[in-house]
């Protein structure tokens, strides 16, 4: 039965239409069980009824639409109770309705299994024969199987309008990644790379040095397109995520893709075939690591490497008409293909491929670009020439939407420019309530970052992520590379506390050139965990840490993964023996500035610690809450995992009361506590943590200034109601509820989508 399963799941995922894939699914069902009829039922939710879509025993008439109204017949009712219905003789169930025109008079015999996908029932498989007996237990386990494995196909079919039994001339809605907030309305506009790899045909040459000289040429020319793209966007995106570009210059460099290309070439293969084979060998090791931020470094290196490819086959970018209003689409959005649609007429950009961590979504973040990733199961000619309206929060896309549906979403733009001057213009002025309660708003960061005043009133970095350099390199940075980095940072934020986290990789984040594999990455090597199993690449890190640190005095250093107390002493052992290091050849050169030693600070993000912090309290000077890990480690659930990202949230009963045990906890030791968390530039996040007494607050960028805003329009008082209501609800939706009325009631209503 096994292989029988296998073979009909593989041809009905084969099947280049809906439709075909299932007549083959009913015929083979049929055949393979020796029945006298297959058929499925899906439901169409909008008239309520179960459609009869395809039967191998059945009379279907052409052109007419069969169906069973809800609650009618043994099809509702398997379809109500979510389990099998194993019927000897179904005539005489109370349940039992005839099917009429459809000849189905002569069956006796049912079985009836549910199509159920992440808890919602499509439809229903449905086996009948003449003769009145009781499917098998293995008869009925193999139905039940198959409905299991078929649902993932009807659910991609229902996404695009294809089971109420007619053509729709619009998708309902097809579902994606969220990766930049907002609206986008316009006419799709197709990008495509200028070259492909796999067009290549690999060719070998009797002349190395001269392809060599044609791929330098080549790369000088894409070294010159990035300038040119940069200079392009640079005067409408943030200079920190102009430093995207800086990396792709990076890989450039013969140190990354130009020594293994040319090393190719020596080998005896053309300029086209050596980018070619190397450009491919690296994306498949990234695309092979379990980090999601890693696995998109596979975008650029292709990104480039086409790039380089259409040099090597004189291929010039033929300019098109792009629309006034557009939203562009492709298979994978890139950073640079993003750069290239002039700001004026981009209204959005819909990746196929790819997920809110690409370059692609952060510059669009940077530029205020509504963007959605990961659109599954749509060939990109679908949507060529469609008017298309992009909901940024939801992830949803609606292809040619009805004219009620699009005038929603004009309005909400409408709504969303008018919030969008209001909160400008008082992105200055400080975070305090309206009964004087003052509140610091910090910047999360990962990339290059100068002090940039469009940022608005704000107090430092509350986390700035160092593995991010790391991760842009073949090789560990040298502690001269990082203490030049490490300083350029406090340099542009002199004056302000700068929150530097220690190497945060291992597990589900290894470095390109120290692969780790385990079977549970996220219980794993990681954090605090490989750095203290390696102090010759922590000492280093503390060290350039240290020394960026001298003359400004302002850094901070943040522990990640902790889990005991051990943890921390042999940190803050390491980390003081940096220090000495660094102070005694302070003193040694001729006009010795003075060394501070930094705070030290453990992340709050392993449920374990929760129950130890009046130990480590005594060890450290701050914690910070990083409320993104705390979640799935608290409730079990990868976020990255499409099968259980919906379990993972952040107002689950269960979160809420760690995080208020936390603040409470903190405020009783005399210990800071910070949030670094996507919760914290939550609208209603924001609301809550503010409530619990969480007074320091750090975020991504474009969210600072509505926190702000929401936060000058509370007060003490409503927020304690509202933390009261919020912990007493039972379930993250009622919470949601209690939230979202609070923010209508005080005429923040604008901030609600924001949030979700």
């Amino acid at each position: 039965m096994l292989t029988t399963l296998q073979r009909i799941v593989e041809a009905v995922n084969q099947a280049p239409e809906f439709e075909v894939a299932l007549d083959t699914m009913v015929r083979s069902v049929k055949a393979a069980l020796g029945s006298d009829v297959c058929s499925v039922y899906l439901v169409d939710r909008e008239n309520r009824e179960f459609v009869l879509m395809a039967s191998d025993g059945l009379r279907i008439p052409v052109g007419e639409r069969i169906s069973l109204n809800f609650g009618e017949g043994l099809i509702s009712l398997a379809a109500e109770r979510e389990e099998p219905l194993n019927i000897a003789n179904a005539t005489t169930h109370p349940n039992f309705k005839l099917v009429e025109g459809v000849e189905e008079e002569p069956y006796r015999a049912m079985l009836v299994a549910p199509i159920i996908h992440q808890r919602q029932v499509l439809g229903v498989l449905a086996v009948q024969q003449q003769k009145a007996r009781a499917f098998s237990g293995e008869e009925e386990s193999f139905v039940v199987t198959l409905a299991a494995q078929l649902a993932a196909v009807i659910a991609h079919a229902e996404a695009k309008g294809l089971v109420s039994g007619q053509q729709s001339p619009w998708m309902r809605n097809l579902s994606a990644i969220p990766g930049a907030p907002g609206v986008a309305i316009g006419q799709a506009y197709i990008g495509k790379p200028i070259a492909s790899l796999s067009s290549v045909v690999p060719r070998r040459t009797e002349q190395p040095w001269r392809e060599i000289h044609r791929f330098r040429s080549a790369v000088i020319k894409t070294r010159q397109d990035l300038r040119e793209l940069a200079e392009q966007v640079a005067s409408y995106v943030a200079a920190d995520t102009l430093a995207i570009f800086d990396v792709y210059q990076g890989m450039l460099d013969a140190a990354s893709l130009g020594d293994a290309v040319e090393a190719k070439i020596k080998e005896g293969w053309r300029a086209q075939t050596a980018v070619k084979l190397v450009v491919e060998g690296f994306v498949s090791q990234f695309e092979d690591l379990d980090d999601s931020y890693l696995k998109e470094r596979a975008v650029d290196v292709r990104d480039l490497g086409q790039r380089i490819l259409g040099h090597l086959q004189d291929r010039k970018h033929v300019e098109e008409s792009v629309p006034e209003s557009c939203i562009l689409v492709a298979e994978e959005v890139t950073a640079s293909m993003l750069a290239s649609i002039p700001r004026a007429r981009l209204q959005g950009l819909i990746s196929l491929r790819g997920s809110a961590n690409s370059h692609a979504a952060i510059m669009a973040r940077s530029m205020g670009i509504p963007a959605v990733f990961g659109v599954q199961d749509v060939p990109l000619n679908y949507l060529e020439d469609q008017f298309l309206v992009v909901d940024g929060y939801s992830g949803d896309v609606f292809v040619n939407p009805p004219a009620q549906l699009l005038q929603e979403y004009e309005e909400l733009q409408e709504e969303e420019v008018e919030l969008a001057g209001i909160v400008k213009a008082n992105r200055h002025l400080p975070a305090e309530t309206s009964d004087g309660i003052q509140v610091d708003l910090q910047v999360n960061a990962g990339l290059n970052l100068d002090a940039n005043d469009e940022l608005g009133e704000h107090n430092g970095i509350g986390l700035y992520r160092t593995e991010i350099p790391f991760m842009m390199r073949e090789r560990f940075p040298t502690e001269s590379e990082q203490l030049k980095l490490y300083k350029d940072v406090l340099q542009s934020y002199r004056g302000q506390p700068v929150v530097m986290r220690t190497l945060d990789i291992g597990g589900d984040k290894p470095l390109p050139y120290f692969p780790i594999q385990e079977e549970n990455p996220f219980l794993g090597w990681r954090g605090i965990r490989m750095t203290l199993d390696h102090p010759e690449i922590f000492l280093v890190q503390v060290r350039a840490m240290l020394r960026a640190n001298v003359g400004y005095g302002t850094l901070k250093i943040l522990l990640p993964m902790i889990t005991s107390v051990d943890e921390v002493d042999e940190a803050a052992r390491l980390i003081n023996q940096a220090y000495f290091e660094v102070r005694n050849e302070l003193v040694q050169t001729a006009n010795a500035p003075t060394m501070q030693r930094p705070q030290l600070g453990v992340m709050i993000e392993v449920p374990a610690l929760l129950y130890q912090l009046e130990a480590v309290a005594q060890r450290v000077d701050f914690f910070s809450v990083g409320t993104n890990d705390l979640t799935q480690y608290l409730l079990a659930v990868d976020r990255n995992n499409p099968r259980v990202a919906r379990l993972y949230e952040v107002y689950h009963p269960a979160v809420l009361r760690a995080l208020q045990q936390i603040a409470d906890t903190a405020h009783k030791l005399g210990k800071p506590v910070s949030v670094c968390g996507e919760l914290a530039g939550d609208p209603g996040g924001a609301l809550l943590l503010l409530a619990m007494g969480y007074r320091t607050l750090s975020m991504s960028a474009h969210n600072l200034d509505k926190i702000r805003w929401i936060i000058r329009n509370v007060s003490s008082p409503m927020l304690q109601v509202l933390l009261a209501q919020a912990m007493n609800a039972k379930h993250p939706d009622h919470v949601r509820k209690v939230v979202n009325m609070k923010l209508e009631g005080l005429g923040l209503g604008g901030f609600v989508r924001a949030g979700k």
